[in-house]
C-alpha cells in the first residue's frame, strides 16, 4: 500500500497555505513568488443581479442572457432526452460558448529537468483568489481582445508553429453538464531559448508543479488537464514512489509496462458499444421556455433548489487584461465527489472507467471517472459506488484533495477528488457501462480529442502527483 499524500487534514480550503505547510511540497522559490503575487493581489468580486448585469441582456424573445458584443457566451436553455441513467427527460440552462480557447504551457529543460512556466492567475469564480494556471489560459474572445484590454501574454508560443517544439497540441472537451459542446485546445510548447518570466508568471520544475496537486484548491483545472494531456514518456515522474506492491502497480499502470486487463481494440469496441447503447436527444431551446426552473432579475434557480444556479457577479481585478467587467456565473449547490477505483490486476493498477453521458458533450458521451456526482442531487438514493469511495478505509484512499473547477464561468465550484484502492471484495467484472483500463491506456487516447472528459483528466493528473 502507498499513499500518495494528499491536502490540508481539516479539508479547508486555504487562500496562500501556511509557508510551513507548503514547504513539504514547494521549494523556497515558488513558496516567496506566490506569497509576492497574493500579497499584489486586487480582486474584489461581488454579487450583481442579473438583469443589472452592465453590457450583457436578457432576450425579449428568447430569454437567453448574451453579451451585447455577440461574442464571450449565451446562457440558454437545453432541452434533453436519453436512454441513459435513472432519469430520462429534463431540461436546463447551459452556457454555449462555441469559440476555442487556448491553454497552453510553455516548457523548458535546465540541466536535465523540465520546468513549467506558470502563472498566477485570478477568475472571478476562484473560492480562494489566486491559483495555478498554465503560460496562457484564454477565450478566443479574450486573445482577440473583443473587451479592448491588453494583449494575452506569450500568445506567441501557441500561435507561431516556429516559435518551439509542440509536444501537446489537441481539442478537448470541457464540463459537459454545464457547457454546449465547449472545447479548448490543450497544447504544451518546449522552447530553448530564453523566455523571461513576469511578475505573475514562474518558472516552476514540473515535479514540483506535480506535488502541489495535493493541495487543496491551489492549482487550477486548465493546469490539469494540460498535464494529464503530456504522454508519460515525455517527461515522467523523476520521483519514485515508496516501494511497495501498490506503488509498483501504479509505475506499471502510468508507464504502460504491465499488461492491461482489456488491450486497445477491446476497450474501443467497449466504448463505441457503450455510445451505440444509449439514445440521446439534446436540443437547444429558448431560456424561459424551461420547465422547473424560475428566472428573477436576481437569478435563475430550480425550483426544488438544487442543481445549479446562474447569478451575476462584478469583478475587479488588478493583473488581468480588463480590470473590471460584469457576468453571468453558474453556481453549483454542493460540493461534488470525483473517484477512480482503483484495483491491482496481474500486478497492474487500473482504474474503473464509466462512459458517461453528458448533454453538453460533442458526441454526448466520453470516459469519465468511477464517481462523478455532487451527492446533495440525488435524494432517492447515491449513484453507483459513491458510498464505497467516501466509506472506504483511509489506508486505502490513495489521494485526497479539493480541487477548484474553471473560475471564469462557474463561482465556488469546488469537488473532493479521490483515487480510492479496492479491497479483495471488489469484483473483477463491473457492469457494462464501466471498464477495467490502466492510466496508460487513458493517457494514449489523451492524444485525441473527446475520448476521456475533463474530471477524469484532473484524476489522471493527480495520479502524477507523487
Amino acid at each position: 500500500m502507498v499513499t500518495l499524500p494528499a491536502g490540508p487534514a481539516d479539508g479547508l480550503v486555504r487562500s496562500l497555505p501556511p509557508e510551513a505547510y507548503l514547504a513539504d511540497f514547494a521549494g523556497a522559490e515558488f513558496i516567496d513568488w506566490f506569497a509576492r503575487c497574493s500579497a499584489a493581489a486586487r480582486c474584489r468580486v461581488t454579487r450583481t443581479p442579473l438583469a443589472e448585469l452592465r453590457r450583457w441582456r436578457f432576450d425579449p424573445d428568447t430569454g437567453n442572457l448574451a453579451h451585447d458584443s455577440g461574442a464571450f457566451f449565451v446562457v440558454e436553455g437545453l432541452e434533453v432526452r436519453t436512454g441513459y441513467g435513472p432519469v430520462h427527460a429534463w431540461s436546463q440552462p447551459i452556457i454555449n460558448q462555441p469559440e476555442i480557447g487556448i491553454l497552453g504551457m510553455l516548457v523548458k529543460e535546465v540541466d536535465g529537468v523540465p520546468y513549467c512556466l506558470v502563472q498566477a492567475k485570478i477568475e472571478p469564480g476562484n473560492h480562494n483568489g489566486i491559483q495555478v494556471s498554465p503560460t496562457v489560459q484564454a477565450t478566443r474572445s479574450n486573445y482577440t481582445r473583443i473587451h479592448q484590454g491588453r494583449s494575452t501574454r506569450y500568445l506567441e508560443y501557441f500561435t507561431d508553429p516556429g516559435a518551439g517544439r509542440t509536444l501537446v497540441d489537441v481539442l478537448q472537451s470541457e464540463q459537459g453538464s454545464w457547457f454546449l459542446r465547449k472545447r479548448n485546445r490543450n497544447m504544451v510548447v518546449q522552447v530553448t531559448e530564453d523566455v523571461p518570466a513576469t511578475e505573475d508568471h514562474h518558472w516552476l520544475p514540473l515535479p514540483e508543479l506535480r506535488r502541489l496537486l495535493r493541495i487543496d484548491g491551489l492549482v487550477n483545472m486548465d493546469t490539469r488537464t494540460v498535464l494529464a494531456c503530456l504522454p508519460a514518456d515525455t517527461f515522467p515522474a523523476s520521483q519514485p514512489v515508496p516501494a511497495g506492491d501498490a506503488a509498483s502497480a501504479l509505475v506499471l499502470s502510468t508507464t504502460g509496462r504491465g499488461p492491461a486487463l482489456n488491450d486497445t481494440a477491446a476497450v474501443l469496441r467497449w466504448f463505441t458499444g457503450a455510445k451505440s447503447r444509449h439514445e440521446l436527444s439534446a436540443h437547444r431551446i429558448p431560456l424561459r421556455a424551461l420547465p422547473g426552473w424560475r428566472a428573477t432579475p436576481e437569478q435563475i434557480t430550480h425550483e426544488n433548489g438544487r442543481h445549479f444556479s446562474i447569478i451575476g457577479v462584478t469583478a475587479e481585478v488588478g493583473n488581468r487584461e480588463v480590470a473590471e467587467w460584469d457576468q453571468p456565473l453558474l453556481y453549483p449547490e454542493g460540493r461534488g465527489v470525483v473517484a477512480f477505483v482503483i484495483k491491482v490486476i496481474e500486478g497492474v493498477a487500473h482504474l474503473l472507467v464509466h462512459a458517461r453521458f453528458q448533454p453538453g458533450l460533442l458526441d454526448g458521451m466520453e470516459m469519465g471517472p468511477t464517481v462523478q456526482c455532487v451527492p446533495e442531487n440525488y435524494p432517492d438514493g447515491p449513484p453507483r459506488f459513491l458510498d464505497y469511495v467516501l466509506n472506504a478505509p483511509r489506508e486505502r484512499v490513495l489521494y485526497n484533495a479539493v480541487l477548484a473547477e474553471e473560475g471564469g464561468r462557474f463561482y465556488h465550484s469546488q469537488n473532493n477528488y479521490l483515487l480510492v484502492e479496492a479491497g479483495d471484495d471488489f469484483p473483477t467484472a463491473v457492469p457494462e457501462d464501466y471498464c477495467w483500463m490502466t492510466a496508460h491506456q487513458l493517457t494514449l487516447l489523451l492524444r485525441h480529442g473527446y475520448y476521456v472528459n475533463v474530471e477524469a483528466r484532473s484524476l489522471l493528473a493527480c495520479l502524477q502527483s507523487w
